[in-house]
């Protein structure tokens, strides 16, 4: 059942996207497994942050090419498209100085990517992406934030 004015377009998603993009999931998948030895929690933790932290403002990046090639574009979608990797740097800066890390950052960054579609959703809106595009993205960014989020809790 898809929500009141989105329709999920499954048939026009390019398979190589959909395949790759459903692969992406796969390193987070991994840490997460990874994180339940002992022997590997640390390095499972980290490569994980970093992981979430790389999609997160890859994402925002899409935003901004997406409003760049758009004449039309509101000025407010530049500072939505910067906001995630201004995230993603700012859940790094606890590792930075030593503080608690990396469960807080990890639950933001989950977060993060969980709450990303609302942005995919408006941008379908002023019908700058497709349905097909916020398909895939929302799908890979539910995915993606839901294992970040079980890292968290590990």
């Amino acid at each position: 059942m898809n929500a009141p004015g989105i329709r999920l377009a499954w048939d026009n998603v390019p398979r190589s996207a959909c395949m790759l993009g459903l692969a992406g999931i796969a390193p987070q998948a991994l840490a997460v497994i990874a994180a339940l030895s002992p022997t590997w929690r640390f390095t499972a933790l980290s490569a994980g942050f970093f992981y979430a932290a790389l999609i997160l403002s890859f994402v925002g990046g899409v935003w901004w090419g997406v409003a760049f090639t758009q004449s039309k574009a509101p000025q407010w979608i530049y500072p939505a498209a910067v906001a995630p990797s201004l995230i993603a740097l700012g859940t790094g800066v606890p590792w930075m100085i030593g503080a608690h890390w990396p469960s807080p950052s990890l639950a933001v960054l989950g977060t993060a990517l969980l709450a990303s579609p609302i942005m995919d959703i408006k941008l379908r809106s002023l019908g700058f992406i497709s349905d097909a595009a916020l398909s895939l993205r929302i799908v890979l960014s539910v995915g993606l934030g839901i294992m970040t989020l079980l890292l968290a809790s590990l």
